[in-house]
């Protein structure tokens, strides 16, 4: 079409110019000159001539013929330029851009619809379901759907239904742009009602759509909360870091436990369906389909119905609870109190949700992996320095007194009188403080705190949840030097001697400890995952059998004639461990007990720590580790455990 009317009169305008962008060129024919110059430009369906003014013509008065076919002929020769142009445009828009025009199109009605693959299920040792799936309603919107000036009316109504702000949803439909061809998720773990109400008002939702799909579920709740982690959609931080492994907006991925420790096993692979759609978005036919590929399951090492017993025994008590094979180091249960419902984390948080968890001190951490003052049970560590140092016999016999003065401090028993002459094994069992005080006297900060590090304190224990793992502290001469502005004094190694001080362990790295004298001297390394090879979980530590020995005897009397007599039960097998009592000014005292089992050939480390309750491990977590055996080994325990013992409070 034109852009503006042409009059063809030769008495108005003799001469045409068409302006082209090609050579002039003259065409004759009697009576007529008609000089065109053809520099036609054309715009898309449009051509425009310019008729100038001027002219050069030239008529033969007395020649007639043919001036009635003059304007025909003109027509015709401009009707032809005009079709020519189109073709031109025509040509360039399918040879040359046909490409990419026919892309445009495609993109408006060809559809990519990703398929989520289910991911993995995390097992128990024996095959139970940690962790798995369940169906649930996910809203997800197609950007390129709808031009972007009609997206806010829809977005707003999309918001309404799903009780959300609308700007959550605008932020990820800006995050993905409005030209992306897939879907983007808005919304998961919708109510039914909402989803009734997507469907009934689909028609005034263009470019939305409601899908089923797999979220996670954890089938005992908070059990084993900080072993599982939680699944949650991938950060934006996350997303950068993990975009070359193929991850994309909106993917679910572990933010905690074993749920990220292993997301590469678990996550799977995307599948997707090409499918045509009509201008509302709906499926008309299915182009192609590649199925998604699920995640792997896991077999964790841990027994569903030791952690249950582990969690009901801890209570609502702060602290947490590990058990370890300490044969290979394989992790058997491990509770940390407070905790949290993984589940909540499958959908929207409600306020009233995030209210519950802000009023709990710290649920996301895993006690079980931080560090505190291990006390009285340290003197593990302190009898294997003494004896492998040779400053003392493993039969060597010392005096005890109510205190020792050391630089004019005086350091106390805990008993404020002493035990008389003990050796080891007699120390161990009372916990005699001044006992610990003299050997570490006369071995030295130094070589205490060797053995304090070769038993694997000061380091992450290698568990894969080393993220969430705390490497606990070991000071030393450089640390005080640096944090505290002067050096390692006596008083520094009278008090590590005992587990005080400024020396922190973790609940696992006491599992550790107390694995050595139950598997005859091997430092083992802790691990959920149930695959690998043996050799790599267990290294020797070297040590004298008679030190192992020593230990072993020490740890049994500390059941049968010390400070945890209250132990003694005819439910589990017989019982060797230690209990520990650590100051923590200016709050209340920690708790702990470690023990293992059966004493003859060891199959089972428990250790109990509570933070801050106030009581002894004689009274506190001694009985928490006796009720975990009774429910372990079948009998349940039927009765408050029997009361401590005198000095049960070390």
């Amino acid at each position: 079409m034109l852009s503006s009317p042409i009059w063809l009169s030769p008495r108005l305008h003799p001469q045409v110019l068409f302006r082209s962008g090609k050579p002039q060129q003259y065409f004759s024919y009697p009576a007529v000159t008609v000089k065109l110059v053809a520099l036609c430009k054309f715009s898309l369906g449009k051509m425009t001539l310019t008729l100038p003014s001027t002219t050069s013509f030239r008529r033969d008065s007395k020649r007639t013929v043919g001036n009635q076919f003059q304007s025909v002929i003109l027509m015709v020769i401009v009707s032809g330029l005009m079709f020519g142009g189109v073709g031109t445009r025509l040509a360039q828009l399918q040879l040359v851009n046909g490409d990419r025009n026919r892309q445009l199109a495609e993109n408006n009605r060809i559809r990519l619809v990703p398929k989520r693959p289910a991911r993995g299920a995390i097992l128990d040792r024996n095959g139970k379901v940690l962790a798995g799936s369940r169906l649930s309603h996910s809203v997800s919107i197609w950007p390129i759907a709808l031009p972007k000036s009609e997206w806010p009316d829809v977005i707003g109504r999309l918001a309404k239904i799903l009780d959300v702000p609308p700007e959550s949803i605008q932020q990820r439909l800006d995050q993905a742009g409005y030209e992306s061809i897939e879907s983007i998720t808005v919304a998961r773990g919708i109510s039914p009602g909402q989803a009734t109400a997507l469907a009934e008002y689909s028609a005034e939702l263009p470019g939305v759509r409601l899908e089923g799909e797999a979220v996670r579920n954890y089938p005992n709740g908070d059990l084993a909360a900080h072993v599982l982690g939680y699944t949650g959609e991938i950060t934006d931080a996350e997303l950068e870091e993990k975009a070359d492994a193929g991850y994309r907006l909106g993917d679910i991925v572990g933010q905690m436990g074993a749920e990220a420790a292993f997301e590469s096993q678990l996550r799977g692979q995307w599948g997707g369906q090409q499918v045509e759609v009509d201008s509302a978005g709906r499926v008309l036919r299915i182009l192609g389909d590649k199925p998604a590929v699920s995640g792997n399951d896991i077999h964790l090492t841990i027994d569903l119905e030791l952690q249950k017993a582990a969690e009901t025994a801890l209570g609502d008590l702060r602290g947490a609870v590990v058990a370890i094979d300490p044969r290979d180091g394989a992790v058997l249960a491990m509770v940390s109190r407070p905790a949290f419902d993984p589940n909540i984390f499958t959908g929207n948080i409600s306020d009233a949700q995030w209210t519950q968890l802000q009023g709990k001190e710290f649920p996301f951490v895993n006690r079980a992996l931080q560090g505190f003052a291990p006390a009285s049970t340290f003197k593990i560590v302190t009898t294997t320095a003494g004896i492998e140092t040779g400053k003392f016999d493993h039969e060597a016999i010392l005096p005890t007194f109510p205190n020792i003065n050391a630089g004019g401090i005086l350091f106390w028993d805990w008993n404020n009188a002493g035990f008389g002459p003990l050796g080891f094994r007699g120390a161990m069992a009372m916990s005699s403080d001044t006992f610990f005080y003299q050997v570490g006297m006369r071995i030295g900060g130094e070589a205490l705190i060797q053995w304090t590090r070769r038993y694997g304190f000061g380091s992450k224990t290698g568990i894969e949840l080393g993220a969430e793992e705390s490497p606990g502290l070991v000071p030393d001469d450089a640390w005080k030097q640096e944090n505290i502005g002067y050096g390692w004094f006596q008083g520094d190694t009278i008090n590590m001697s005992i587990g005080q001080g400024f020396l922190q362990t973790t609940p696992l790295q006491v599992a550790v400890m107390f694995a050595v004298p139950a598997n005859g001297g091997y430092k083992v390394r802790p691990h959920l995952l149930r695959e690998g090879n043996p050799d790599d979980w267990r290294e020797s530590l070297g040590l004298d059998p008679k030190t192992v020995t020593v230990l072993h005897e020490g740890l049994r009397q500390v059941i049968t004639a010390g400070t945890a007599r209250s132990m003694q039960s005819d439910v589990y097998p017989a019982i060797a461990g230690k209990t520990g009592t650590a100051e923590a000014p200016p709050r209340e005292n920690h708790a702990w007990f470690g023990a293992y089992l059966p004493y003859d050939n060891p199959e089972i480390v428990v250790v109990a720590f509570a933070e801050h309750s106030g009581g002894g491990g004689g009274s506190v977590t001694a009985p928490i580790v006796k009720k975990i055996l009774e429910l372990y080994y079948g009998q349940g325990a039927t009765s408050e455990a029997s009361p401590p013992s005198a000095g049960a409070d070390q």
